[in-house]
């Protein structure tokens, strides 16, 4: 069994000797382990610092294009390289590389096929309150989209099997640790979360510039995942509170008029009709939007059984060659 270590990069060449030389090179269950770093456009030495400490492979994105866009082109190089098994791990050592064989467990006593690791948020000193908050909420929302229990959906530290990496698709540009739980739970595939250990903050992230800015990514993430996989659900609850308001509005129109004072509230029969027409709106587009979603999946599905069909008759058209030697994947659309 081939284990594949990935690790998405944006200059990162000082926090690379760190990081990499935690990885291990034997894991438990697994014949073969090898590390693999995707550098998104970096403008320093993160491709040759990899390649010097010792990467086995490495890929580089011609410019700089968002790490739920290097997530998948490791995903889609370390399936073209064999992997049986991938791990992702950030760059910044934020995750303790010894818990990679507490990750890989399940999936080799068959427990499981994608692993995620839950982070001790609670004692973790570098989040703050509200990154805690939001992790909390984040978690909470996946597990009522995904039908999955996963404790710690943010966390970027996961192990997979081959077939759950080829399922895999990530639209938003911004993190791939939300959409993926939530891909894999509505494809049935069996999702569990381990606790892992952290490691003290080398430098401050590069994804949370602002608690400001943070919280509005975050929260828009969220609404997102929550419409672009619940859609029926998300409407009809915007439409129930337009029609509640429009039934409230016509409700108070009614008791002045039944009062003798209807000729000074017209105004409330207008917004009353104008709300509960937007929640019918409302109601019909959750309609369009579940057809929708119903499609994409049919999509996904087809696109799952193209991958596999591609990767049996070569090793994939995006793969690096090995020993540190630099593979240049064609563009994907990371919108």
């Amino acid at each position: 069994m081939k284990l594949i270590i990935q690790v998405p990069c944006f200059n990162e060449a000082d926090s690379l000797p760190v990081s990499l030389a935690a990885l291990p090179r034997s894991v438990p269950g697994c014949d073969t382990v090898e590390w693999l770093v995707i550098d998104d456009g970096s403008s320093d030495d993160t491709a040759e610092a990899a390649r010097h400490l010792g990467a086995d492979h490495v890929v580089r994105h011609p410019a700089n294009r968002g790490l739920a866009a290097a997530f998948m082109t490791g995903l889609e190089t370390a399936v073209g390289q064999g992997a049986d098994i991938v791990v992702n791990t950030d760059a910044d050592n934020q995750y303790d590389a010894r818990d990679i064989a507490t990750l890989v467990k399940p999936i080799v006593e068959g427990q499981a096929e994608f692993v995620i690791g839950a982070r001790p948020i609670e004692t973790t000193r570098h989040f703050s309150p509200i990154k805690r908050w939001l992790q909390k909420l984040g978690s909470r929302v996946v597990r009522l989209v995904s039908r999955t229990n996963v404790a710690d959906a943010p966390s970027g530290f996961r192990a997979m099997t081959r077939d759950v990496a080829l399922r895999l698709n990530v639209f938003n540009s911004y993190t791939y640790t939300l959409e993926t739980i939530i891909q894999a739970g509505h494809s049935n595939m069996r999702v569990i979360s381990v606790p892992v250990r952290t490691n003290p903050d080398m430098r401050p992230s590069r994804l949370v510039k602002s608690n400001a800015g943070y919280v509005l990514r975050s929260l828009a993430t969220i609404v997102r995942i929550f419409a672009t996989y619940r859609p029926m659900l998300f409407f009809w609850l915007i439409g129930g509170a337009f029609t509640v308001i429009g039934l409230a509005a016509g409700i108070r129109f009614l008791a002045f008029y039944l009062a003798g004072d209807g000729n000074g509230h017209v105004q409330s029969v207008v917004f009353a009709a104008l709300s509960v027409i937007l929640g019918f709106l409302m109601f019909v587009l959750g309609f369009l939007a579940d057809l929708m979603a119903t499609n994409r999946r049919l999509l996904e599905r087809t696109e799952w059984r193209v991958r596999r069909l591609g990767l049996g008759a070569h090793p994939g058209p995006h793969a690096a060659r090995s020993h540190g030697s630099e593979a240049r994947p064609e563009p994907i659309d990371d919108a």
